[in-house]
Formats: structure tokens, C-alpha cells, sequence
């Protein structure tokens, strides 16, 4: 099982260190001692503590889809030409990118700052894992 010192958790988390360390010390998040006696975090346990932090954006549309990766945000960005367009959301702490006509950029009104959602069906989705070090 992954065992994750406390900074790592924080980038995870999106947080400080010394933020992880005060929800340890609440036992908020259960840690465990290594052999080098520094607190670590299960990833695991880790994984349900972020889950249960999460907040999204609550989703604007009134639709109901297949789609389960829904992703609302703030339009960054609008980079077109006569036919294509890139369109870039800042959802929450993540970038996502989109191509699209410019056509259908015109009708959504799509602009920096506006909301707009992102929802992604992938059949084809790469997951990798790190090396242990």
C-alpha cells in the first residue's frame, strides 16, 4: 500500500504542510509512524479524506447524460480562426482544453469568463502509476 509523507499529501491535497499536520493531529486523516519515525498517510486513506473534501462547481445544466466526468468552470482563454477554435476552462484546480468549431464557439458564447461545463466520454482513458523510489 502507498504511504505518503505529510508534504506529498498536502500537494495532493492542495494545501500546506502545516494544514495536513493540524488535520492529523485532529485525526482527521490516520497516520502511521515509518521505520524513519516520520508520520505518514495511507494512500488509501488519503484518497477518502480528498473524496470527502471535494466541492465541486454544482453543474449548471438542467440535462441528464451518460457522461460522469463533468467538469464546471471559468472559460480562460478563446483561441480561434475561421474554422477551429481552442477553448481552455479553469475547473477548480485543473486546466481543461478544448477543441471545438468556432461555430460552436459563437453559439455558446463562449468568452473568457464565462461558465461553462466540460464533459468528457472517453472510451480511451491512460492511467499511469509512478515509479517506487
Amino acid at each position: 500500500m502507498t504511504k505518503l509523507r505529510i508534504r506529498d499529501a498536502a500537494i495532493f491535497l492542495g494545501v500546506s504542510d502545516d494544514t495536513v499536520r493540524r488535520w492529523v493531529d485532529a485525526g482527521q486523516i490516520p497516520h502511521e509512524i515509518d521505520d524513519h519515525r516520520r508520520k505518514v498517510i495511507d494512500g488509501r486513506s488519503l484518497a477518502e479524506f480528498a473524496q470527502s473534501l471535494a466541492s465541486p462547481m454544482p453543474d449548471p445544466s438542467v440535462v441528464s447524460r451518460s457522461a460522469r466526468n463533468r467538469f464546471v468552470g471559468l472559460v480562460t482563454k478563446v483561441t480561434s480562426d475561421l474554422v477551429m477554435s481552442q477553448v481552455e476552462l479553469q475547473c477548480g484546480p485543473f486546466r481543461v482544453v478544448s477543441l471545438m468549431s468556432t461555430e460552436a464557439v459563437r453559439e455558446l458564447g463562449l468568452e473568457p469568463g464565462s461558465v461553462a461545463v466540460a464533459v468528457v466520454k472517453a472510451t480511451n482513458v491512460i492511467v499511469e502509476t509512478p515509479h517506487p523510489t
